[in-house]
């Protein structure tokens, strides 16, 4: 059976009265309220149903209401709170304004009425609860803010009734199919709340009111204002659009116009980009900015066809004294936001009379200026300006902005090195290697790069990555030829190690995974069905510093060079494996074990083959250059270069890494065997909260303990025995790992309600600074990490 439309227009005095002050439509309702039949006031002034002298001031804004004197049929004066709407033409329907006053829900609601013990009082969300005829019977104090009405006031009036925003019909449509589905309903829309010139983004949620039987008594409403959820997705659509859009080619005039295009009219009506020219400065930007500014214009972008407000020209040079607001942003290295009516460029726009001129020609009254920067570098200024919008440019709008920018500038950064042929090449190889290597626990490292002196851009590369457990990987590579293509290739690898040293893959595995991608690269880098010729080598190495043992495997590349404390150099003798991209071929590893204070040089072939091509000779400088090794691994790097390659330069590219070993003392890892018995597990975090008093770890031990008794409750139930616990500390970290003979791999999941289980790792993750597992010849190790207090603070 299907439910009929609730509504009883009678329950509702309802008139609408025309700009001259006619009344056009008189409800049932309105005539129970004053006894008049439509046909004697339809048609008439409604100035005749005001009682005493028949004037009353006419409303001021959209909306009024108030209590008026009005005159019944029967010479009675009757006083009735109005509630008026000015509605505009829509469809069939003409200007006007929509007077309304509730004729039913004055009477309190009854104790025991489901609609009245909705609990909806004091809550903070705003919410208002209609009735079988969807008329409003209760709202809480935040709904009755946002409507700007009063709940006794509104009672008993529809939502079309107390809103008059066009939205408002399809919100009682969706409020009447929850009520005749019986089915909740969520609803986004766009709507002005009271006092507001702007629409806010609501999310309004409905659901039906039954009574103890189940009956459907009404609807529930909740609304929610997720004006700034919209607004960070419409951020973050933003930013991800300038990812995709931005720096499409290393041409700087194009980035810097990918730039402007991105931020009109998503961010500002008008945009205009001026970098600094590097030959003024000797071919770079200078480290510090200094007014007065010469910029050259690069790009603008409008709203406006035809960029009418644009003073200058792409291609111009102009210069900007210190207080106009592109200089002061470079100066200061910061975005700096200025308001016309504020007089923020009240000296600008008098010294530039032409931007004068456009700033009154077409109403521009805000201006953000954001210094482009990259590595830190200041490269030039964006200029965002509003005139269309009427907003100023909020804190938001600020942060977008320098977000969208500090990408584009490491576009034209780019751009802008690669157009300066070999040094822009130099740059994009320097730009594709580590600008600094990691501190670790493990080892001391330092490292160098030099290109070929004359052969170009090169393949080379080296990287060092910290692991789980403390340990840390080494990797040198080598990409075969020369060019923008071979450091691409060599980018890509890079990356790819990176990887598959995230997933804790042993040497052999990790190189076997490698030459697969080489061998798809020179698939994709062929042409007409044939192969391309991409080819590598490389040598990956693992060291732990609380065994001392480092694993090691090559494929194709020259064995590194090892150095004990108090021997003599020699070379550390492994299996050669072939060079990444035969394919199919297998790879070795060889472990061997370092005494603390060891020094493990890594090369590429370029070091040894600059001076001499057998590389015998080399060989031998190469051990002496580190026989005679000073303190520091920077100064024995800079000894190795000048002893090994010309004075003309290296022939090849050459990546030198050179890394000493540290051993962690025993004092620092405890071990324990875990029963197969979880009524062990409290013991055992017994047993861990002593040896952390005995570190002098207090204030992590509660933290730990939990983390502990949830990665050893999970291998005793899902893993396989036998199971071992470890912790290592060392100044910084505190890493907790599980070990069992099972291959099976963890993974968090979310756990529903009534679930027992499965928060296990999810609490893990949220109590460390970082957390995961690695496979092992036994089995697997699951482990985390956690910061230490800093025990200055």
């Amino acid at each position: 059976m299907s439910r009929v439309y609730p509504f009883d227009d009678a329950a509702t005095a309802r008139a609408v009265i025309d700009d001259d002050g006619t009344v056009v439509e008189w409800s049932e309702g309105a005539r129970r309220l004053l006894g008049h039949p439509a046909d004697a006031v339809v048609g008439r002034p409604a100035a005749r149903l005001l009682a005493g002298d028949g004037t009353l001031s006419a409303p001021v804004g959209a909306r009024w209401d108030g209590t008026v004197e009005l005159r019944h049929r029967d010479g009675r004066t009757v006083s009735v709170w109005l509630l008026a709407h000015r509605r505009t033409a829509h469809d069939d329907r003409g200007d006007g304004w929509l007077v309304v006053s509730p004729l039913t829900g004055g009477e309190p609601p009854a104790a025991d009425d489901p609609l009245a013990v909705a609990g909806l009082v004091q809550s903070p969300c705003a919410v208002a609860v209609y009735d079988g005829e969807l008329r409003l019977r209760r709202m809480n104090a935040a709904m009755a803010q946002i409507t700007g009405l009063p709940e006794e006031r509104v009672r008993g009036l529809r939502f079309t009734e107390i809103s008059s925003e066009p939205q408002s019909e399809e919100l009682e449509q969706s409020l009447l199919q929850v009520l005749t589905t019986g089915r909740p309903l969520d609803v986004q829309t766009y709507l002005r709340t009271a006092g507001e010139n702007r629409a806010h983004a609501w999310l309004a949620r409905m659901a039906p009111v039954t009574d103890a039987e189940g009956r459907v008594r009404g609807v529930c409403l909740a609304a929610h204002d997720v004006t700034d959820i919209q607004r960070a997705r419409q951020r973050l659509q933003l930013v991800n659009e300038a990812s995709v859009r931005i720096g499409s080619t290393l041409d700087v005039t194009r980035t810097a116009q990918e730039l402007a295009d991105v931020c009109v009219p998503a961010l500002a009506d008008f945009v205009t980009i001026d970098l600094l020219d590097p030959e003024e400065y000797g071919g770079e930007p200078p480290a510090r900015i200094t007014a007065p500014v010469s910029l050259r214009r690069v790009a603008h972008q409008s709203i406006l066809k035809g960029i009418p407000e644009a003073v200058a020209e792409p291609g111009q040079t102009e210069v900007y004294p210190d207080f106009s607001p592109q200089a002061d942003s470079l100066t200061a290295g910061r975005t700096i936001r200025a308001a016309v009516a504020g007089g923020d460029m009240a000296e600008w726009l008098t010294w530039s009379a032409a931007r004068g001129e456009r700033v009154r020609e077409f109403g521009i009254h805000s201006s953000m200026s954001v210094p482009i920067q990259a590595r830190g570098l200041t490269l030039g200024v964006a200029v965002l300006t509003r005139h269309r919008r009427p907003d100023p440019f909020t804190d938001d709008d600020m942060l977008l902005a320098e977000e969208i920018t500090t990408r584009a500038a490491v576009c034209i950064d780019n751009a802008r090195r690669y157009s300066r042929e070999r040094e822009t090449a130099l740059a994009l190889q320097r730009s594709l290697l580590p600008r600094t290597l990691p501190r670790t626990a493990a080892l001391e490292a330092s490292s160098r790069y030099l290109p070929a002196a004359r052969a170009g851009v090169g393949g080379d590369w080296f990287d060092v990555i910290p692991l789980s457990g403390m340990r840390v990987a080494m990797v040198v590579g080598d990409v075969v030829g020369h060019g923008v293509q071979a450091s691409a290739t060599m980018g890509r690898l890079r990356t790819a190690v990176r990887t598959l040293a995230d997933i804790d893959l042993a040497p052999d595995e990790l190189l076997t995974h490698l030459d697969d991608l080489v061998v798809r690269l020179s698939q994709e880098s062929g042409g007409d069905g044939n192969p391309g010729e991409v080819g590598a080598t490389c040598l990956y190495a693992v060291y732990d510093p609380v065994s001392r043992r480092c694993a090691l495997a090559r494929a194709g590349h020259p064995p590194p060079v090892l150095l004990e404390p108090g021997g003599e150099p020699r070379h550390l003798e492994l299996p050669a494996g072939p060079p990444l991209g035969l394919g199919g071929l297998p790879f070795e590893s060889a472990e061997v074990e370092l005494p603390e204070g060891t020094v493990l040089a890594l090369y590429t072939d370029g070091l040894m083959m600059s001076r001499d091509p057998s590389g015998g000779a080399a060989r031998a400088l190469l051990f002496q250059a580190l026989g005679a090794y000073a303190d520091t691994l920077d100064e024995t790097c800079d000894h190795v270069l000048h002893t090994l390659l010309p004075p003309a330069g290296a022939a090849d590219d050459v990546a030198l890494l050179l890394a000493r070993t540290r051993g962690l003392p025993a004092s620092q890892v405890a071990t324990w065997d875990i029963p197969a018995d979880p009524a062990l597990v409290a013991p055992i975090r017994k047993q861990v909260g002593d040896q952390l008093e005995r570190w002098s770890l207090i204030e992590i031990a509660f933290t730990a303990e939990l983390v502990v008794s949830e990665l050893v409750t999970n291998a005793i139930r899902y893993g396989a025995h036998p199971i071992r616990l470890r912790l290592i500390h060392d100044a910084a970290t505190l890493i907790v790992e599980v070990s069992d003979t099972s291959h099976t791999a963890p993974h968090l999941r979310r756990a529903k309600i009534f679930d027992e289980g499965g928060r296990g790792l999810l609490l893990v993750a949220q109590l460390t600074q970082r957390w995961g597992s690695r496979h092992t010849a036994e089995g697997k190790t699951i482990w985390a990490e956690l910061g230490l207090v800093d025990e200055d603070q």
